[in-house]
């Protein structure tokens, strides 16, 4: 089976493959010294290494984002860690209360505001697959005689 990063150096491909996987998205490759060192050195790199699990450095990435005021980049990985089932609604929402008395209260109401935006999005997208799950067994139960 051929991946779509296969034409690349390895370092750029493990890099957005990781990235990728870190971010829940389709990647592209990209152009300049930025882009090269976020996939070749950040992604392949680091987010490689042995130790921790991508769930640990999430963990650890959005302490620091929230302790920093990284809200533009925990807008990213909330929903990512989420998405990828390395968080659920309960844990997100104790990072919240865990987060808000060491980063400070308006912090914390920021991180709660993308947590609870990220849980809402997902009920919906849930509620809106089964309603269409349930759609196509009525319709196929129709068509069958039933």
């Amino acid at each position: 089976m051929s991946g779509k990063f296969d034409e690349l150096p390895a370092q750029r491909r493990i890099g957005l493959e990781k990235m990728e996987t870190v971010y829940g998205f389709d990647m592209t490759d990209g152009e300049g010294d930025f882009f090269r060192y976020t996939a070749d050195h950040l992604f392949a790199d680091i987010w490689t290494r042995p130790g921790l699990s991508d769930r640990d450095r999430r963990l650890l990435l959005i302490g620091l984002l929230a302790g920093t005021g990284g809200h533009d980049v925990l807008g990213i990985q909330i929903p990512a860690a989420y998405a990828n089932g390395e968080l659920d609604d309960e844990g997100l929402r104790e990072i919240v209360v865990f987060l808000s008395h060491y980063a400070g209260w308006p912090n914390g109401a920021r991180i709660n505001s993308v947590v609870e935006d990220t849980i809402a999005k997902a009920a919906r997208a849930r509620a809106k697959a089964e309603r269409l799950a349930a759609e196509a067994d009525a319709d196929a139960d129709q068509e069958s005689g039933e």
